[in-house]
């Protein structure tokens, strides 16, 4: 089983993206956006991640949804691998991505010390959901997240004002997990 399972970066892509977000439902060309993969190369690993039964799918319209697999024996501990492997940096890049921000990075005194049991997050997002997701991360890794979250429009302005505190906080030293500054 396990030789089959870790043959692959695209697996192991939409791996970390769906048991980060085991809630969440995706097709095959939203989880090729979101992991930067051919959608060919995505389908062809999602039927064999549904073959080993890691993997469910659902027909809605004429798409085709796909989420992890919950009820597999496998699952707890694959979540666990999968949320080490990656650390925080990983995981909070994997669920930003799936929740549509357009930028995100840490900051502050964690990117010098990763073993600090907090960190500081910019997040430039328009989707409310973000709060509770990054609950489910802070659990996981038993780390308090301080975010700050804005709306594109809000960080356009904010960033074109050429306010001090925002020029300070850009050009810190930081942990670019999306986008562009």
């Amino acid at each position: 089983m396990l030789e089959k399972l870790f043959t692959s970066g695209i697996r192991a892509d939409i791996m970390s993206l769906l048991f980060n977000n085991p809630e969440e439902k995706f097709y095959v060309r939203e989880i090729a956006r979101l992991t930067n993969k051919n959608a060919s190369g995505i389908k062809r690993e999602l039927d064999k991640l549904e073959q080993m039964d890691l993997v469910i799918s659902e027909r809605e319209g004429n798409l085709k949804y796909f989420k992890v697999n919950r009820n597999s024996s496998l699952f707890p501990e694959l979540k666990g691998l999968i949320a080490k492997s990656l650390g925080v940096p990983g995981a909070l890049k994997s669920v930003l991505k799936a929740l549509d921000a357009k930028a995100a990075f840490i900051h502050g005194p964690y990117v010098e010390d990763p073993n600090l049991p907090s960190l500081d997050l910019f997040v430039v997002c328009d989707s409310n959901n973000i709060g509770k997701t990054l609950d489910d991360v802070e659990k996981r890794f038993g780390r308090e997240i301080r975010y700050t979250i804005m709306s594109q429009a809000e960080y356009k302005t904010i960033k074109k004002s050429g306010e001090r505190s925002v020029k300070k906080l850009l050009s810190a030293k930081k942990i670019l997990l999306l986008g562009r500054l």
